[in-house]
């Protein structure tokens, strides 16, 4: 009862298992019709670490915060692009969700927005980490998505492309030149003057431009000088303030000598003609290159005076061609199609190789005698010089956040902007929006997603990482337990089986040798006792005059009770001693070889004073 209950148990939890995984992959696949419902990620209003926040969620913050510039260069305006808020136009966009958009090329755009407050690199500040969201919709031929992070006291009407920046970054594409800029502008602390500094770009794939998706663009910057670039959370290159970028931020110590000048006598060639030299008596300059082949000769059946083109035969004069005003029509000519077999014309030879022609001669070249090497100006100390070992500390505070782009593209989006001095931040940031905006994109082009209570399991594994150990075990154990009833269940089927139909074992053979040899042993012990026994529990009828008395085995036949065969000791008696019984096969087969053997046996009869009388009981059923 208890290992029914068991086995019950068993095949009860593997379909279960079965169920729940089929229910997953089928619900991993399937679209919702309705939309996914955007939620406004947090502000982090007050929090110390976190400088800006945008969502574009409500169109009268936008309006106050953001300032469109209004600059003109030769009295017109120069920004002609109109900002709008929009949804996104792509499959998968949330319900509600709205962003920033410039949605007509060929133009020039530039908008911008103060921070909350402004960001100044110090000791306090972990990092500089600066996030947003971009969707090229309609792909994107030439332009830019990058953000100006904005230094000084800006008048954000004026901001134009020679406002200064701190840092700018982001993607920028024109033709086949695909990059993610990130540069910073750095002051020279001895001379004062500023500089752009670029940092080296990256190898990785750049498939953000042309695949219509919301991606994700992070600039984290260490205070140790470190700094990362993420697409869609993942590395995308990694740098060090101090190494990456070009021009480095620390400058030579040395530099050339702007006033040192070549010296007129200073001979920087190497080699020279060889003045000993003379051209050979039978180099000829002037022989051609090519020369007519001597031993070409005209092809039989050339026609010397046989035109290569003729007049058209099967061309007609236009119908409304007029003689006197348009003149005599001539018909076009054709290839003569009596030169296609040989040709015609007149013929000239091919040409060939000149054995004789050697070209324009040169004096071989010799070491030069006055080299005096390859000239460099001298070295000087570099007054601009400085050693700048915590660039981070350097870098000029941000004051506001800006746009200003030219495209020639469509329906550029943007949206969830952040500006933090932690990178948690902006990964919470994410995780309220742009991970749900992905999420619902997968769905809409038919990727997989179990939802957000996966990422939340997943988020919270980053953190502890022992969790996936915990994850690891909870998805095993269901099917190592289904695994091993299953097997269990089956051992004991076929066992049983087995039972039922008399089929063969492997351990069969075993047991038959088993079973003979114990048989033996036990015949060459107990003959004698059996001789004994079988003589009083066994009755032989007499034997009538001329009849032969059956053997042994005849009556074991009649008897009904054959005795398997190696089991009868030589002296004739039969064996108490119970062996171990060959398997159920083996004896049915025996059993039909011996009722064979019956049949063909001669059947003596008994005398009627010889048989045992029956004992019958009669019942009174009625009583």
């Amino acid at each position: 009862m208890k290992a029914a209950i068991t086995r019950y148990f068993g095949q009860a939890m593997c379909k279960g298992v079965l169920f729940v995984c089929l229910f997953l992959l089928v619900s991993a696949d399937e679209k919702d019709v309705k939309k996914p419902q955007f939620k406004i990620p947090s502000a982090f209003e007050g929090d110390s670490h976190v400088f800006f926040t945008e969502s574009f969620s409500s169109p009268d913050s936008f309006a106050k915060r953001w300032v469109k510039s209004s600059a003109t260069r030769d009295g017109t305006v120069k920004y002609d692009g109109e900002w709008e808020l929009k949804a996104p136009s792509t499959e998968g966009d949330l319900e509600g969700d709205v962003g920033l958009v410039m949605p007509t090329a060929a133009k020039h755009y530039a908008i911008a927005a103060k921070l909350d407050r402004p960001f100044v690199f110090g000791k306090d500040k972990e990092a500089f980490v600066v996030q947003y969201e971009v969707n090229f919709q309609d792909g994107i031929t030439c332009g830019g998505a990058y953000i100006k992070l904005l230094s000084g006291d800006v008048d954000l009407p004026s901001f134009h492309e020679k406002t200064p920046y701190s840092i700018m970054f982001g993607p920028d594409k024109c033709g086949l030149t695909s990059k993610v800029h990130f540069i910073i502008r750095f002051k020279n602390p001895v001379t004062g003057e500023i500089e752009e500094k670029h940092s080296k770009q990256s190898t990785e794939s750049m498939d953000f431009f042309n695949d219509k998706k919301t991606h994700l663009f992070t600039l984290l910057i260490r205070n140790d000088g470190v700094y990362h670039i993420m697409v869609d959370q993942v590395p995308f290159f990694k740098g060090n303030l101090l190494e990456d970028l070009e021009p480095a931020i620390n400058p030579p110590a040395e530099i050339d000598d702007p006033n040192d000048k070549m010296p007129s006598d200073w001979d920087e060639r190497e080699k020279i003609p060889d003045p000993a030299a003379s051209k050979p008596d039978d180099w000829d300059e002037d022989a051609p290159a090519k020369i007519p082949d001597p031993d070409a000769t005209k092809p039989d059946g050339w026609l010397d005076e046989g035109p290569e083109f003729i007049a058209d035969p099967d061309a007609k004069a236009p119908e409304d061609w007029d003689e006197e005003e348009d003149g005599e029509w001539e018909p076009p000519t054709v290839p003569n199609p009596a030169c296609e077999a040989v040709g015609c014309g007149q013929w000239k030879p091919p040409t060939i190789a000149n054995p004789a022609y050697k070209g324009k001669w040169h004096a071989p070249l010799i070491d030069n005698p006055e080299y005096d090497g390859k000239w460099a100006p001298r070295k000087i100390p570099n007054p601009a010089y400085f050693n700048d070992q915590t660039p981070f500390l350097s870098l000029t505070p941000i004051t506001a956040l800006g746009l200003e782009l030219w495209t020639m593209s469509n329906s550029i989006y943007f949206d969830n902007f952040i500006v933090a001095s932690e990178f948690t931040y902006a990964n919470n940031y994410a995780r309220e929006g742009w991970n749900l905006k992905q999420e619902s994109e997968q769905k809409a082009n038919g990727g997989m997603s179990l939802g957000p209570w996966i990422d939340s399991f997943v988020d919270v594994a980053n953190d502890y990482p022992y969790l996936w150990a915990l994850y690891a075990f909870a998805l095993v154990s269901p099917f190592v337990i289904c695994a091993a009833f299953c097997v269990r269940s089956k051992s004991k089927d076929d066992a049983g089986r087995r039972k039922k139909t008399d089929e063969s074992t492997p351990d069969d053979k075993k047991e038959e040798k088993s079973s003979e040899k114990k048989s033996k042993e036990s015949e060459e012990a107990s003959g004698k006792k059996d001789e004994k026994k079988e003589s009083e529990d066994t009755f032989v009828a007499p034997a009538e005059e001329g009849e032969e008395v059956p053997s042994k085995e005849e009556r074991d036949v009649r008897e009904g009770s054959p005795s398997p065969p190696g089991s009868q000791p030589e002296s004739g008696g039969r064996s108490h001693v119970q062996p171990h019984l060959p398997s159920r096969r083996s004896r049915r087969k025996l059993q039909k070889q011996l009722k064979m053997m019956f049949h063909q046996l001669p059947i003596p009869e008994v005398p009627q004073s010889a048989r045992r009388p029956r004992h019958v009981v009669k019942t009174d059923w009625t009583s």
